[in-house]
């Protein structure tokens, strides 16, 4: 069995970033250097989260939208256990 090299979580863990603000944007990527006609929708990410400190710094991605859908399946996931405790 193979172990995961990401840090495991647990209920004693302390979080140390805050989510402060999520916005998302749905948009079209028309063009580009390399490619005339790209015609491809996305979704960008933009966050605002604060550390430990208070530091609030903002995180930007963006996410194809199956990339997305596949992300909001997972926060619909976790919303459901949530509820459950």
């Amino acid at each position: 069995m193979e172990e995961s090299s990401e840090p495991q979580l647990d209920a004693k863990s302390k979080v140390t970033n805050q989510l402060i603000d999520f916005q998302r944007k749905l948009g079209m990527a028309v063009s580009s250097d390399s490619c005339r006609s790209l015609k491809y929708p996305y979704v960008a990410v933009m966050l605002k989260v604060a550390d430990h400190s208070g530091q609030v710094k903002n995180k930007s991605f963006e996410m194809t939208i199956p990339q997305f859908q596949n992300f909001y399946r997972q926060f619909k996931e976790i919303a459901a256990i949530i509820e459950t405790v």
